[in-house]
């Protein structure tokens, strides 16, 4: 909420920069517990990243023009999934006793430089919301509102007449919308199913290959992904109405595959199902982002702000026990994590359909419907 009342211009390059000195902080830390201390800095600075993202891009965009966008944004996730690994490897390798450091914390040294200078970039290139930008004229700031208000999207922030929300207002409205919390249990099933990406090396490794293949083996897994999340996209922007859908649509697919997982043990066949379901997973999460903006577009910013912000934390509580999902002990079948991941996947088919067809009987179009 306090983003939608400021400029995101100033705000995130602002804690980017932050975040990026604390992890090159992370390269001189003493012992275990400063960096323990040190990650925890950053985990409060990253919190607020993705829910920022978020807000900014459903600001700008019409509710047709949002899958597309959010699906490049959660590319950027596949694409580090990709090669971070391997960029990492080549860094911890390549540096390793130069200027007397160790290779991981050359490691946090690159990467905090890295965000840094991202962050000094973005502040020139990042706009503010359409009514308070400052690097658009005033005519341009009058023709992105309009186009917004044309497909129902509220934004007035400079707005002096429009009722703004207190906080604690605003945090009640969010709360208490039933679709809210729809989401919050799609959104956690697409999460909680998409810890898997935290063992492909290794699932990989366990059907077969060496612990050093198993690394590039990962990166047709993220390229697949990455395609059919694009594709997933541009596709939905064209038929918004079926979001749900096709929501339900993957989630299906990926319960499926993960079905089949348990049962089927040729190493081949389980890599290619591995292929498709985290196709079908990273589709599904940058479409149920787009899915979830876009029908929370009537609320005022501060309220979608809160909205949004929520639904993204409390997908991300997944990680928790998601973590837990495939131990050692269960080589090499993970037959207890694929189960799980099954049952996460029909949880959120049952909500993104509900979704569907609930907001198909009460559409959302006023923002006193909150």
């Amino acid at each position: 909420m306090i983003l939608a009342r400021t400029r995101p211009s100033r705000f995130l390059p602002a804690i980017m920069f932050v975040w990026g000195l604390v992890t090159m902080g992370m390269a001189w830390v003493p012992d275990y517990k400063a960096l323990i201390a040190f990650r925890v800095i950053v985990g409060i600075l990253e919190a607020g990243f993705a829910p920022g993202v978020i807000l900014i891009i459903s600001s700008w965009y019409k509710k047709s023009e949002q899958s597309k966008r959010f699906a490049v944004y959660i590319s950027a996730a596949i694409l580090s999934g990709a090669f971070g690994g391997i960029l990492a490897g080549a860094i911890t390798k390549g540096l390793d006793g130069a200027h007397g450091l160790a290779g991981w914390r050359w490691l946090f040294l690159v990467e905090g430089v890295a965000t840094s200078v991202v962050s000094l970039i973005s502040a020139f290139v990042l706009l503010d919301f359409p009514a308070t930008t400052m690097k658009l004229s005033a005519r341009e700031r009058q023709l992105a509102m309009q186009r917004l208000r044309a497909d129902n999207v509220q934004n007035d922030n400079n707005d002096e007449d429009a009722p703004k929300p207190t906080h604690l207002g605003a945090l009640k409205l969010a709360l208490l919308n039933w679709r809210v919390w729809l989401f919050v249990i799609g959104y956690m099933a697409i999460v909680g199913s998409s810890t898997l990406s935290y063992f492909y090396p290794t699932l990989v490794n366990g059907l077969g290959y060496t612990a050093q293949l198993a690394q590039y083996m990962t990166v047709p897994i993220y390229a697949a992904a990455f395609v059919v999340t694009l594709i997933t996209g541009v596709t939905m922007d064209r038929y918004p109405q079926y979001r749900g859908l096709v929501l339900g649509g993957w989630m299906t697919f990926a319960m499926l595959c993960a079905i089949v997982i348990c049962v089927v043990y040729n190493f081949t066949a389980r890599y290619i199902l591995l292929v498709l379901m985290a196709s079908a997973l990273w589709a599904a999460n940058g479409l149920a982002i787009s899915y979830g903006s876009s029908t929370f577009a009537y609320m005022a910013p501060e309220v979608r702000a809160i909205a949004l912000a929520f639904i993204n934390a409390m997908g991300n509580l997944a990680q928790i026990y998601g973590s837990y999902l495939f131990p050692s002990s269960d080589a090499p079948k993970y037959l207890m994590g694929f189960g799980v991941i099954g049952g996460l996947c029909f949880t959120g088919v049952v909500s993104y359909l509900a979704i569907h067809f609930m907001l198909r009987r009460k559409p959302v179009e006023k923002f006193t419907d909150a």
